[in-house]
Formats: structure tokens, C-alpha cells, sequence
């Protein structure tokens, strides 16, 4: 089969030198047993690659299954992947089979590997090394025939080195790597690949193909697309459906991703820099460093403010603290603002001097504030993760890591 039938087959488009080499890997690892990990971004495509590589295989006419280690609770993960046995724990009522004993003979793809829990990565290291694993609740070793393609978008050899990833099994799972370019990596696709989302959404919504003009084809090509082909196709079903012409302009491309536009290259240049900006912890980090900031601000002004007073001899109509001439308390009724007097602002000491100004300086830890927010949530959705896990927008057994990093007990 040659090249352009299997991009054909696969539905993948594009022709930059990065992504026909990931392909050729693929193609010339198909046809051994070697385990293969494929690095790159979200959205991406990491997946289409573990099927190619299981079809061209001697495997192409047994079971091929994806299982995606971050959605799997950490309590379940090794009854899914190794089954367990009857009464082996609470609601364990019968016997199960689990995928590496399903798939004999198959494929397995582990997408996001890197979420996998330390003691799961031990049985799996067992089950490439010496294709045995054991159920969970049972002491019977079994055997099993599987090869394994895992998938990951962050730095395996830097969690290694962390402790968050075991270096045997990386080096065990890294025998080929394949590496899936980003799309700001290969500019020169994503013209073809707009073009092609474009006419099979005027399909489906039975419309005309958009057209694009020169510039908006330049916003197309500059714009980081930090989820890749994903977020390129999701925005091109939008144009499809919301778009009031078929001629879509920059203006119009900016008017659909207006956030985007402003931070996201910030984030692409993170991601250049390897920058794990996903983690939860830096992305609280720089929302509470922006908190700081607005913060720091409106002490000035409100320092300022009281510093001069004559804003408030109710003349100055456009300063934002202007009280109206006719204002009232609640408890006098009296007039605040009497005969062009300004109002003196005291502090809660008589005797305090408004001059001794000084910031105080917020707390800016990222464990409490974390610990607070999600103690929030699961008072706020009452104690279901599942709710709780969405509302912090991470997964359920990132949550549950948390639970127990720091004994929040429900």
C-alpha cells in the first residue's frame, strides 16, 4: 500500500516534511512487535497514527482497543486494564475480563500514558516485559499476546526525572518514538486542511463552500492554534453554520476566536519553551498573580482618592468616585456632601495617619488556594467529583490525586 492511499484511508491531510516522516515511522514500524509511543500536542492526531500502525500489522484482523489512562479512575484502572476477581472489592459481584486478556492477539493504545498511576505502571512494565499479568484479587499469573502503542502530550523523560513516571517502563514503551508535529509546525497544511473541512461541512449543512480572502488566509497561517487540526476543524464547522456570506474575511475569523487572538500566542510560546502550562498549579498561578495586580491597583487609586479629597466637592462629574450632591446615608439622612465640602474618609483608629500608606501583601500560595477552590467545588456540587472534577475543569482521577495529596476528606 503506498503512501497516498494510506494518507487517503486515514484522512490525513497535508504534505510538510515533519509529518511525512512521523508517517513513515509508522508505516515501517507496522509490521514488527515493537511498542511505539507517539508524542505531540492535544489534538493533533495521535490516534489516526495507532491505526495505521495496527491495520498495516500482522494484528490488522484482531481487536484493536483505545483506552484513555486520564479518564479511568485510579481505583478502577487496574480491574479495566487486568480485570479482577469476585469479591475482590466492593461491587465486584462477578468475575471480569479485562483488556489485555479481551485482546489477545490485538492491539491496546494508551492515550495519555503520563496520567497512568505509579502502580499501574508497574504491571504494565511486566506485561511488555514478560507478557504476564495477574487480576486483580487472584494470584493466578496469566498470559497474553498484545502489542502495545501509547500516546502521550507531555514530556514522559521530564516526569521521569520527577518521579511522576517510571524510567524503565519509558524506555521500555520509547523503543520507537513517533513525534506528531503541531500545526504551527506545518503552516504550509493548513490552507488543504481548512479546504477540506470547509467543503464536507457545506455537505453536511447542505451550503455553498466558504471562500476565504488573501488576509484571512494570512490570520489562517500567523493564528498559534494551540488545539491544532481539532481546534482548526471546530472553528471551520462554526464559519460553516454562523457565517452570514460565503466569503469570510480576517475581521470575521477574528470576530470567532477574539480570546484566542490576544493570549493565545502567549500560550504557543509556552509550549515552545516546553512549558507545562496545563498544569493546573501555574495556570492558578498566574490567575492569582493577575488578581494581585488588580488588586495593587485599586488600593492606588483608592489611596490616591483620599490623598485629594476635592474630587468629591461634587463638581467633578466624570471621576469615577464621584458621589451625586443629593447622596444620603442610611442612618441620618443627613447630607454627605454639604456646601462644596469635601468628605474626609477615617480610617477605624481616631488617631491613625492616613499618610503611613503601605500594601499589604496578599498570599499567593498556590497549595492553599488550590486546596480552597476545590473544597469549594465539592461543597458546591455536594461532594459528587464527578460535578466537581468538570466545575475545576480537570478529570475526575486528577481530582481524586488531589483528594488524597492534601487529605481533604469528604
Amino acid at each position: 500500500m503506498d503512501k497516498q492511499t494510506i494518507k487517503n484511508r486515514f484522512g490525513i491531510i497535508g504534505s510538510s516534511p515533519e509529518l511525512m516522516y512521523a508517517l513513515d515511522v509508522a508505516i515501517q514500524v507496522a509490521n514488527t512487535d515493537l511498542s511505539v509511543l507517539i508524542n505531540g500536542e492535544s489534538g493533533v492526531g495521535k490516534e489516526v497514527f495507532s491505526h495505521i500502525i495496527h491495520s498495516l500489522s500482522a494484528r490488522k484482523h484482531n481487536q484493536f482497543i483505545a483506552v484513555n489512562c486520564g479518564a479511568i479512575p485510579e481505583g478502577t484502572i487496574d480491574s479495566e486494564l487486568f480485570g479482577h476477581e469476585k469479591g475482590s472489592f466492593t461491587g465486584a459481584v462477578d468475575n471480569r475480563k479485562g483488556y489485555f486478556e479481551t485482546v489477545n492477539g490485538g492491539t491496546i493504545f494508551l492515550d495519555e500514558i503520563a496520567e497512568m498511576p505509579l502502580g499501574t505502571q508497574a504491571r504494565l512494565l511486566r506485561v511488555l516485559e514478560t507478557g504476564e499479568y495477574i487480576r486483580v484479587g487472584s494470584s493466578k499469573v496469566q498470559k497474553t499476546d498484545v502489542r502495545v502503542i501509547a500516546a502521550t502530550n507531555k514530556n514522559l523523560l521530564d516526569l521521569t526525572h520527577a518521579g511522576k513516571f517510571r524510567e524503565d517502563l519509558y524506555y521500555r514503551l520509547n523503543t520507537v518514538p513517533i513525534r506528531v508535529p503541531s500545526l504551527r509546525d506545518r503552516k504550509e497544511d493548513i490552507p488543504l486542511l481548512f479546504k477540506k473541512f470547509a467543503v464536507d461541512f457545506a455537505d453536511r449543512y447542505r451550503s455553498e463552500p466558504l471562500q476565504l480572502t488573501e488576509d484571512a488566509w494570512q490570520v489562517l497561517k500567523d493564528y498559534p492554534w494551540p488545539g491544532n487540526v481539532r481546534q482548526l476543524k471546530n472553528m471551520a464547522e462554526q464559519l460553516s453554520v454562523l457565517a452570514k456570506g460565503r466569503e469570510i474575511t480576517s475581521d470575521d475569523l477574528r470576530r470567532m476566536l477574539p480570546e484566542a487572538h490576544s493570549r493565545l500566542p502567549v500560550l504557543a510560546t509556552a509550549a515552545n519553551n516546553q512549558s507545562e502550562f496545563a498544569n493546573e498549579r501555574e495556570i492558578l498561578y498566574k490567575l492569582f498573580f493577575d488578581v494581585k495586580k488588580d488588586v495593587n491597583e485599586l488600593k492606588k487609586m483608592l489611596y490616591d482618592v483620599v490623598q485629594n479629597p476635592e474630587v468629591y466637592n461634587g463638581n467633578n462629574t466624570n471621576h469615577p468616585f464621584h458621589v451625586p450632591s443629593d447622596y444620603n446615608d442610611f442612618e441620618g439622612g443627613h447630607n454627605l456632601i454639604s456646601s462644596g465640602k469635601p468628605v474626609v474618609l477615617h480610617t477605624s483608629t481616631p488617631n491613625s495617619n492616613i499618610d503611613e500608606h503601605q500594601d499589604v501583601e496578599e498570599s499567593l500560595s498556590i497549595i492553599d488556594a488550590e486546596k480552597d477552590l476545590i473544597l469549594k467545588a465539592l461543597k458546591k456540587h455536594k461532594g459528587k467529583r464527578r460535578d466537581a472534577s468538570a466545575d475545576l475543569g480537570i478529570s475526575e482521577r486528577t481530582l481524586y490525586r488531589k483528594l488524597k495529596e492534601y487529605d481533604i476528606r469528604e
